[in-house]
C-alpha cells in the first residue's frame, strides 16, 4: 500500500530575510585577527573540493542556542537535558510532553532565519565552487534556508518527522497543522528558544495535550533527528565517509566535536592525509591535532573572506 506522504512545503524553507547577529547565545570572544583571515583566506584558497562540517556554534547567531558554550550554552544556564531516545520510545508520557513542548516552541524556532556565516558558507559552494559537500550537526535546516544544496544533515532535521510503525513521511509543518486541530484550547506561546525546539510549559498544558499520529496507519510520530543515545543511520555515515575521501580538505565551523558523529569525521580527513582547519570561539576536542585552529567567531571571520 502507498505510504501516505504530507509535502512539504518547500517554500518555507527558504530564507525570507537574513538574521542579523543575535549576541544573546554566543560565547565572549575576542575581534578577529588580520593574521587569522590571511590564513583562513590560504586554507580556503589551496582547497578544490573542500567539506565543510558545521556545528552549533553556527547558529547561535541566528538565536539558536548551542549546549556546550561557557556561560551561554544551555547546559550553562540550566539543568535541562535532551531527550533520550530509548525513553521516547518506552513511553507514551514523555512522547507527549515532547511533542506538547515541541508544538509550544515550534513557531519561533521554526522562523530562525540563517546568517551571516550560513550565507558565506553558501557563496563558497555555489559562487566559488570550493565546497564539494557541507555536513552539518545542526537540526536547524539553515543551510537549506541560505540556499546551499548538496547539505547532508548528520543529525537529521526537526523539519521532518516519519511514522515509527509504517516509516510514512510528513512535513513538520502539517504535523503542526494537525497538533493544532487536535489541541484547539491550547493556545500558550513561549519566547524560549533550544537547539532542538523544546521549551518548558506547565504540567497541566502536558496532562491534557493530543499527540500526533500517523494518518496512514495510526501508529507513533518522531521527528527525523537522531535523539541522544540513538545512533546515525549507516547509509548517512557512510555517505558521510565517501565525501570525506571525495574532498581534499575539512573546515569545521562552530563544532567543540565533543560529540563523536563529528570528533570521528576529523579523525577520518586526518587518516586520509587531509588538510584540517577548525573555526570556533572556544576549545575543541581536536585543538590539538588540526593543521589549523582558529578562535573566532564565524559570521566575523567568514565573510571576510567569501
Amino acid at each position: 500500500m502507498e505510504k501516505l506522504i504530507f509535502s512539504p512545503i518547500i517554500h518555507r524553507l527558504f530564507a525570507v530575510n537574513y538574521s542579523t547577529t543575535n549576541f544573546n547565545f554566543i560565547p565572549k570572544h575576542l575581534p578577529v585577527e588580520k593574521t587569522s583571515i590571511n590564513l583562513l583566506k590560504e586554507f580556503i584558497n589551496n582547497s578544490k573540493r573542500l567539506l565543510v562540517l558545521t556545528g552549533a556554534g553556527i547558529s547561535t547567531e541566528s538565536g539558536i542556542p548551542d549546549y556546550r558554550s561557557e556561560e551561554v550554552g544551555l547546559y550553562a544556564r540550566s539543568n535541562h537535558k535532551p531527550i533520550q531516545y530509548v525513553d521516547f520510545l518506552k513511553s507514551k508520557a514523555i512522547r507527549r510532553r515532547y511533542w506538547a513542548r515541541n508544538f509550544i516552541g515550534w513557531p519561533r524556532f521554526s522562523s530562525c532565519q540563517p546568517n551571516a556565516a550560513h550565507i558565506s558558507v553558501r557563496n563558497l559552494e555555489l559562487v566559488h565552487n570550493k565546497v564539494s559537500c557541507i555536513v552539518t550537526q545542526n537540526v536547524d535546516s539553515l543551510h537549506y534556508k541560505a540556499g546551499s544544496k548538496n547539505v547532508i544533515e548528520l543529525h537529521g532535521s526537526a523539519f521532518r518527522v516519519f511514522c515509527l510503525d509504517c516509516d510514512a513521511r510528513y512535513s513538520r509543518f502539517d504535523v503542526q497543522e494537525m497538533l493544532t486541530e487536535l489541541n484547539p484550547n491550547i493556545t500558550n506561546t513561549s519566547d524560549m528558544i533550544r537547539p532542538d525546539g523544546d521549551v518548558d510549559i506547565s504540567p497541566d498544558v502536558i496532562e491534557q495535550f493530543n499527540p500526533p499520529f500517523c494518518r496512514q496507519c495510526g501508529g507513533t510520530l518522531k521527528p527525523d533527528i537522531v535523539f541522544f543515545g540513538d545512533n546515525v543511520p549507516k547509509p548517512r555515515v557512510e555517505a558521510v565517509y565517501n565525501s570525506v575521501l571525495e574532498s581534499d580538505s575539512l573546515l569545521v565551523l562552530g563544532s567543540s566535536l565533543f560529540v563523536f558523529s563529528g570528533y570521528r569525521i576529523v579523525l577520518q580527513a586526518l587518516e586520509k592525509n587531509k588538510n584540517v582547519a577548525v573555526v570556533n570561539i572556544g576549545k575543541t576536542r581536536a585543538d590539538n591535532i588540526v593543521h589549523l585552529k582558529i578562535s573566532a567567531k564565524c559570521g566575523d571571520i567568514l565573510p571576510k573572506i567569501c
